[in-house]
């Protein structure tokens, strides 16, 4: 086992170039750390990536090992591990996936029984035991876990977030582009189901060409296919969703969370007129917000503080600008469960999808990722600091700046909200430029 003690998990799971640094090793004494103390059997599903078999069945053997039975669900969003979790009583579910990240890029994602990602506190007792150097037990005999396959898990999970459906979808049409990932079986059988027409596009993953200019970070590819039908586009996992209305303008998640939270709170269901976001969303958000009387909760960056956020208070929508919604059940992040209620919006109240996003306006945004050695440290950095502070003064409260480190990748990311494109584009290359030549 590594002897060098170190932070494996980030803001979403492990996550490493597959085979260098997430390699099989690492992958199987980490579900072995993971399995040394629970009790019951796992399921297990993955994206596309060339790498990700390899990497399920290193951590089914891992937790067959120490004498836990796996269940793999082969390639499923990671809305169906979550759902399946908690569907068969399972201990934990693992998504072996990098979400939106490139395909030789790989992760490790843990889910509880609840079907939320694990906490801060979980995490950290899972690498406690990773690091501890005290030999785990292997299991021997009748006592070593078996590996099964649940053949009909995509089935499973489609029909269970259908039934969720209240209004019908016939007559509606989108395009739906599946990322070249997780989604491209589960997608085309779930619109099916549930009566809308549908083209799918980025549907014929070969390993490698996953998120590879197409999906949630890609929204112009199949915004130029739409041709004025709404589109829905995933990520490599599915957890995100970015949707372009029918005049090929892009949604994310701040306008999504924006139409959900004004649709309950007409209907009088969102509760306590509260939703939760991250430090990310738009100052446009929070704006419209405060016009229709909804008070919005503040997170760190990750879906998981928006979980533990809305658990906290009941709220019933949340999210992330990235795309990550959270909904009634508080669980993760489910694209193909998003889209179907963006869907229902849609048809409950008769407004194309052009419309409904005039519930906000966003300030022009600016996002720039500086790519450095090592992420951390940054915030003591005297250059970066005064840099950001002279931007700051400069722009006053006109807009909002936020620099931070990303949790899965070594980026510094910068974003800055202003009145004009051309003055946030201008702010953030001048502190981007000072982060690069300090950490670079």
């Amino acid at each position: 086992m590594e002897t060098q003690c170190k932070r494996l998990f980030g803001t979403d799971g492990v996550r490493g170039v597959a085979n260098s640094e997430l390699t099989v090793e690492l992958a199987t004494n980490l579900a072995r750390a993971a399995g040394s103390d629970i009790e019951g059997h796992i399921v297990i599903g993955r994206d596309t990536r060339r790498s990700s078999s390899m990497l399920a069945s290193a951590v089914a053997a891992g937790f067959n090992s120490v004498g836990i039975d796996t269940v793999d669900l082969g390639i499923i969003p990671v809305g169906g591990v979550s759902r399946l979790v908690r569907d068969t009583g399972a201990s934990l579910g693992v998504m072996i996936s990098a979400s939106h990240n490139p395909a030789e890029d790989n992760g490790i994602k843990f889910v509880g029984r609840d079907g939320a990602k694990l906490s801060d506190v979980q995490e950290e007792a899972i690498e406690t035991t990773y690091w501890s150097g005290v030999p785990l037990s292997r299991s021997v005999g009748a006592a070593v876990g078996m590996q099964t396959q649940m053949t009909d898990a995509i089935d499973r999970y489609v029909d269970k977030i259908a039934q969720t459906v209240e209004y019908s979808m016939r007559g509606l049409e989108f395009v739906v582009d599946c990322a070249n990932g997780a989604a491209f079986a589960a997608a085309p059988r779930l619109f099916a189901k549930v009566g809308a027409t549908v083209t799918i596009v980025a549907d014929d993953p070969d390993g490698m060409n996953i998120n590879d200019g197409v999906g949630a970070t890609n929204p112009d590819y199949v915004a130029k296919r739409a041709n004025g039908t709404v589109a829905f586009a995933f990520d490599g996992d599915a957890d995100r969703l970015i949707a372009i209305d029918e005049n090929g303008d892009a949604c994310d998640g701040d306008v999504i969370m924006a139409i959900f939270a004004q649709w309950q709170h007409d209907r009088g269901n969102l509760d306590k007129d509260t939703v939760v976001t991250t430090v990310m969303s738009n100052l446009g958000f929070h704006q419209a917000m405060e016009r229709l009387g909804i008070s919005v909760l503040v997170t760190p960056v990750g879906d998981r503080n928006v979980v533990e956020e809305m658990r906290r208070t009941r709220a019933v929508v949340g999210g992330e600008q990235s795309g990550h919604i959270l909904l009634e059940d508080r669980s993760t992040g489910d694209g193909l469960r998003t889209a179907l209620r963006l869907m229902e919006v849609m048809a409950s109240t008769g407004q194309p999808l052009s419309e409904l996003r005039k519930v906000m306006t966003g300030l022009p945004q600016v996002l720039l990722n500086v790519r450095v050695g090592a992420n951390d440290g940054w915030e003591t950095d005297e250059d970066i600091t005064v840099a950001i502070k002279n931007a700051e003064r400069s722009l006053g409260p006109r807009g909002r700046i936020l620099v931070r480190a990303s949790g899965t990748e070594p980026l510094i990311r910068v974003m800055v909200e202003a009145p004009t494109e051309g003055e946030a584009g201008t702010i953030a290359t001048s502190i981007a430029d000072v982060v690069a030549a300090a950490l670079s």
